[in-house]
């Protein structure tokens, strides 16, 4: 019996569940045949808005074009009109004279010879004699036809638009450089009736096509003109970046593309508050110098502290392959005159870099990486387990490279943010001045263990930023500089 109700509760839970999937399903059929109805009378509203704009520009055109008409006929009439009143005046003055001179010469010779001169000179300048007897104006309006063929077969022609083709992403020539993603597509064959694009793109950590459920939104970027667009300053915290692009016409967007996702290697991190100093206030990628903040700390873990050692924050720390725990494995965190913290990840193979910005007026400041033995007593660049470079604003403004407790002056302007790059497999680590891309310095050793970035502020704060590529000048300069990099030589 028991069976058989267990049964009966699987099925009609199995029959609630799609009863659940028709309801939503009549909704959804429902909400379609509103916006039919709703998306029907726009085109048609839209249609007749269309026509009534053409037929405005018709008009227009009509009455622009019979207003020349009247205006040239106007013209001509006046023309022919006043040739034809001189016309009539000179015949009718010739008509008197001519009268006039048949009745002369019909007089008797007693009338005198004066008589005859006075009538002969009449007649030399008579009107008809100045008077041209061309038309100043022609009866031919030919010039004013119009012939409408052409534009009666486009309009005959007149279809709805089509819905643009879908477009296909090149990924050969799309390119990933510099933090910096440049997309191109193509159609399948030219459209002139596409007006933009529209590109949207997702951070992902997953390679192949987009997941129903993902951690980052589609963003947005329309009103693309070109075949190809280029997106600038971005930060690489994810694996991937999909992307997929629709063309749009005047009326109607197509299809989306293909999703195609390209890979965004970088290197990310962030700051490990585990196992920084007392006086520094750890906030992910800033910090803080804080005098008072080994007290307030020292306060909170009397409120908060407990018999478990299961509650300490490196057993509650996430592991990965490459992150590095919360604390150093036996240690506590950085003491006494050692104001450092470390990254949570470690590196172990390849090209790294990351940029750090830091106050200028801070009274000591290095960055560089270290190696997981590094003591907590331990200043960076002191012992051979760190490599940095510092800057000293204690007495006078300087700045060193340091390493197993030696230093070398480094005589370059200091930079208001430092590009760090490390080649691991190479045994590389090279500073830059992030905005010109000058190198600063370079240790050249090899690493025996996996290095973690690193850093010292006292009196002062800085900012690390992360997700960064390589920049191509930082690798264009390291196969140049390969043969003549500054050695550590004399800092061992």
């Amino acid at each position: 019996m028991g069976d058989q109700k267990e049964s009966l509760r699987k099925i009609t839970h199995t029959l609630a569940m799609k009863n659940e999937e028709i309801s939503n399903f009549v909704c959804t059929v429902k909400q379609s045949l509103s916006n039919l109805e709703a998306n029907t009378n726009k085109v048609q509203e839209d249609l007749e808005s269309e026509f009534t704009s053409l037929h405005s520009v018709l008009d227009e055109m009509k009455e622009s074009m019979v207003t020349r008409i009247k205006q040239e006929r106007a013209s001509r009439t006046y023309d022919l009109q006043s040739q034809l009143s001189a016309g009539s005046k000179a015949l009718e003055s010739s008509e008197e004279l001519l009268e006039l001179a048949n009745q002369t010469l019909c007089s008797s010779e007693t009338d005198g010879f004066n008589q005859v001169a006075d009538v002969t000179l009449f007649v030399t300048m008579a009107p008809a004699f100045r008077l041209s007897l061309k038309a100043k104006a022609s009866d031919n309006m030919s010039h004013l036809m119009v012939d409408f063929s052409q534009e009666r077969e486009v309009l005959q022609g007149l279809k709805f638009l089509p819905v643009p083709a879908t477009p296909e992403i090149q990924v050969c020539e799309s390119q990933v450089c510099d933090n910096t993603v440049t997309v191109v597509w193509t159609l399948p064959e030219p459209d002139s009736k596409i007006d933009h694009y529209i590109l949207e793109h997702r951070r992902t950590n997953h390679e192949g096509p987009p997941r129903i459920r993902e951690d980052y939104p589609w963003m947005v970027v329309e009103g693309i003109r070109e075949l190809e667009h280029t997106l600038t300053g971005l930060r690489f915290d994810t694996r991937y970046i999909t992307f997929r692009v629709k063309a749009c016409n005047k009326a109607v967007a197509g299809e989306f593309s293909e999703p195609v996702t390209l890979e965004t290697h970088a290197f990310t991190f962030k700051l490990d508050a585990a196992s920084s100093h007392q006086n520094l206030k750890v906030e992910d990628l800033s910090v803080e110098w804080d005098s008072c903040g080994g007290k307030i700390q020292d306060i909170r873990k009397e409120k908060t502290r407990t018999n478990s050692p299961m509650h300490s924050p490196a057993r509650s720390a996430l592991m990965s392959p490459k992150r590095a725990p919360s604390v150093r494995p036996g240690r506590d965190r950085f003491t006494a005159e050692s104001y450092t913290v470390l990254a949570d990840t470690m590196i172990d193979a390849g090209q790294q870099y990351w940029e750090v910005r830091f106050d200028k007026e801070s009274k000591a400041f290095a960055v560089g990486v270290a190696l997981r033995s590094l003591g907590r007593f331990d200043q960076l660049g002191k012992s051979g387990a760190s490599w940095c470079i510092h800057l000293n604003n204690w007495l006078q403004q300087s700045l060193t490279a340091k390493h197993n407790n030696k230093a070398r002056a480094l005589d370059c302007a200091i930079p208001d943010r430092i590009g760090v790059y490390v080649h691991y497999d190479e045994g590389v680590l090279s500073f830059y001045n992030s905005k010109t891309k000058q190198l600063m310095h370079t240790f050249k050793t090899k690493f025996q263990q996996p290095v973690i970035p690193a850093f010292m502020v006292w009196n002062g704060s800085f900012s690390v930023v992360t997700g960064l590529q390589v920049p191509s000048a930082v690798q264009s300069g390291q196969r140049k500089n390969s043969g003549t990099s500054s050695s550590n030589a004399s800092l061992t």
